[in-house]
């Protein structure tokens, strides 16, 4: 996957920058049909000269002077990723009463199935 990395020598320390695009392909969180997703990747990481004991001046990413791409990138996509995956904006997703794909066939359903843990309290209201 072609990527840009920038290492920029600060007099503290040390600047990385990473620059990608990836597609990921999955269900949609709605309608399970298949969703495919374009996410741009900016990720920035500082390393300080010295940074002591301070963790925060440090990145977990630099090992023995040795960048790890592969943990890096993988962990700015996960920080990228939405919280739902989705085929399009105005999903309609699946039809709780019988399960189809409400984007594929638009329905309603007119009798609602009553819930039967409430059938008690529908008997005393006829009751009433």
């Amino acid at each position: 996957m072609p990527a840009e990395l920038a290492i920029t020598k600060a007099s503290t320390g040390t600047v990385f920058e990473l620059r990608f695009t990836t597609r990921l392909h999955g269900p949609c969180f709605r309608c399970l049909e298949d969703a495919v997703l374009d996410l741009p990747i900016d990720a920035r990481e500082y390393q300080a000269t010295s940074p002591g004991e301070a963790e925060e001046l440090k990145t977990p990413y630099v090992v023995d002077d040795k960048l790890d791409l592969a943990a890096w990138s993988r962990d700015a996509v996960a920080l990228a990723l939405p919280d739902k995956i989705l085929c399009g904006p105005d999903c309609a997703g699946l039809c709780s009463a019988c399960g189809k794909n409400l984007n594929a066939e638009p329905h309603t359903h007119e009798d609602e199935p009553a819930d039967s843990r409430w059938a008690a309290l529908e008997q005393l209201r006829e009751q009433l």
